[in-house]
């Protein structure tokens, strides 16, 4: 059963998502909790799903990934088992950081991460051009970035 969120609960997902390698002691610290009870609240709010995993967010340049590009797919058709074949493929391209069923003109949106253009252009002759179904490609390259985060808010 899940449970409503309270001001406590709050704190302490927005306080691990700024950082989650916070030790428990500090987290209660922060939340205004002894570290019992906030150790349990944190367990409550993984059980429940409310936080769904901790990762390690890289540095794209730092890992010779600097180049992002969206690439909007439309495909021939809107038939279930094309939509199924090209969402079992698409998994499947180690490249792509993001896929999305749009509403819109495009029926897929993806985000890559790649070293440069040419290194775009591998990933588009060995991968994206042999997707099933795939009736037309729109890239596009991000200049810069002007807003990214992964907190939601809270």
């Amino acid at each position: 059963m899940l449970t409503a969120l309270d001001a406590t609960d709050r704190r302490i997902l927005a306080a691990l998502q700024k950082d989650a390698k916070v030790t428990n002691a500090v987290l209660s610290d922060r939340v205004n909790l002894s570290p019992s009870a906030c150790h349990r609240r944190v367990q409550r709010l993984e059980e429940e799903g409310f936080i769904a995993a901790y990762v390690a967010l890289l540095n794209p340049r730092k890992m010779g990934r600097p180049t992002t590009v969206f690439v909007e797919i439309t495909l021939q058709s809107q038939a279930e088992d094309l939509l199924d074949a090209f969402e079992r493929e698409v998994a499947k391209v180690p490249d792509i950081l993001e896929c999305h069923l749009m509403a819109g003109t495009a029926d897929y949106l993806i985000k890559i991460m790649a070293e440069d253009t040419e290194d775009f252009a591998r990933i588009h002759r060995r991968y994206l051009a042999r997707l099933p179904g795939v009736r037309q490609m729109q890239s596009s390259f991000a200049l810069r970035t002007v807003v990214q985060t992964t907190a939601l808010s809270v």
